[in-house]
């Protein structure tokens, strides 16, 4: 006996087992295209993490490099005329540095504290580049300290970083340095090379000078010996002599004096203090002008004691006096040429030379001290006496000074640090 079981279906039943596997399929669809987003999304995400590191790496190497160079960075909003600074690693020595917090992030501030020889410059140099006239801006100036009178340089680089619609400027980007340690090199190098150059131009006029003033003499002596040979009278014989024995002694001066300058600047001649009576040696001095007095002059002495022991280079203080009497002498064609020196005061001595000569002009007072210079030029002589008094005193510590007039005489004195006893 069979048994027969009949399964009834409905459509509706049907219609629901096809929507289950829609929904099943679109779900497994859209778990793969998930899965896929997700992984596209991962792998940008690791992108953008090796794009922030290798932006972090180049922050720090940036950083490092300003760091360096003790640069800052910062940047100008154009339409504001704000500045802002984004890194500052300049080097502050003198223990201040304006920044943004002290201009108050304003342009005109910030130039306002600039030196007055350089702020408008900076600041036409920045207008123009916010303006759009220049591409970029490159400024050395000097940034006033406040409540002092110093100074300190800096250097500036900026350009254009963002430009609006227009095409004009909306931003620029600079940098400052401090450069003080270079300025200083500058300034030693630029009087470096005005001394070699001065010294090359000295050196010059010595050789043009001293070729003059040497051949005068030589010129004398050469001639008159030359006549000698025929020159029989006893009379003529003498005077020809004289004057070759006072070229002679002119020839050996302006020598003596170019190697006495010589030694004393290359340092080769060393001071050698010693103690000594100054009356005998100024006495030494005069005794040996006496004789070449012109007709009408006399050479006196008045010292304010008659001895004094002081201590000091013997043979530079005698010779720095024999420049100075030499010198009288030489101007003085009548009256009279007192040497004296007045009693110590405060560690000085004063010694001094006075002449009844033409004297010399106020403005040529300091001038009749450079080498080879000659207030009259038919006065025979090379123009390196008081320049060689000059240079004698200072390398021991003294000075030498002029008082004088046109028409009123002279007064050299020589002042001398020692310590002097009756």
């Amino acid at each position: 006996m069979y048994t027969f079981v009949l399964l009834y279906v409905t459509p509706q039943s049907v219609l629901s087992d096809v929507l289950i596997w829609v929904a099943f399929a679109l779900l497994f669809v859209g778990s793969l295209v998930l899965f896929f987003w997700q992984r596209r999304v991962g792998r940008g995400l690791v992108h953008d993490v090796e794009i922030l590191d290798q932006i972090k790496d180049r922050n720090v190497q940036n950083e490092f490099v300003l760091k360096a160079l003790r640069i800052a960075t910062w940047h100008m909003e154009v339409s504001t005329g704000e500045i802002a600074y984004d890194n500052d690693f300049r080097e502050r020595t003198n223990e201040w540095i304006a920044d943004a917090s002290v201009t108050n992030g304003v342009m005109e501030r910030g130039v306002s504290m600039l030196h007055e020889q350089d702020g408008p410059r900076v600041a036409q140099a920045l207008t123009n580049l916010c303006m759009g006239l220049t591409e970029e801006y490159h400024e050395e100036y000097r940034v006033r300290i406040p409540n002092t009178s110093r100074v300190y340089w800096e250097e500036s680089y900026a350009t254009i970083a963002e430009r609006g619609d227009d095409g004009k400027p909306t931003m620029i980007v600079g940098t400052s340095k401090r450069i003080d340690d270079r300025k200083t090199m500058e300034k030693a190098l630029s009087e470096a090379r005005y001394r070699a150059e001065e010294s090359d131009r000295l050196k010059t006029a010595f050789l043009a000078n001293m070729s003059h003033e040497v051949r005068t003499p030589l010129n004398a002596i050469v001639g008159f010996t030359s006549l000698l040979p025929d020159v029989t009278e006893p009379e003529e014989r003498k005077q020809l002599l004289d004057l070759i024995n006072e070229n002679t002694q002119k020839l050996l001066t302006i020598v003596d004096d170019v190697v006495s300058i010589s030694k004393v600047e290359s340092g080769q001649n060393a001071p050698m203090f010693t103690t000594f009576d100054l009356c005998i040696a100024l006495t030494e001095v005069v005794d040996l002008f006496v004789p070449k007095l012109k007709m009408g002059v006399t050479l006196t002495t008045d010292f304010a004691v008659p001895a004094l022991n002081i201590s000091s280079d013997r043979s530079r203080v005698v010779d720095v006096m024999r420049h100075l009497v030499s010198n009288a002498v030489k101007f003085t064609d009548n009256g009279s040429i007192v040497v004296g020196f007045d009693m110590p005061e405060g560690g000085q001595l004063r010694i001094w030379v006075k002449d009844t000569g033409k004297g010399i002009a106020p403005e040529l007072h300091e001038r009749v001290f450079e080498r080879f210079f000659k207030v009259d030029e038919f006065i025979p002589g090379a123009g390196l006496g008081l320049s060689t008094c000059r240079t004698l005193a200072y390398s021991i510590g003294a000075t030498v000074l002029v008082d004088s007039a046109l028409g009123e005489g002279s007064t050299f004195s020589f002042e001398l640090p020692t310590s002097g006893s009756l």
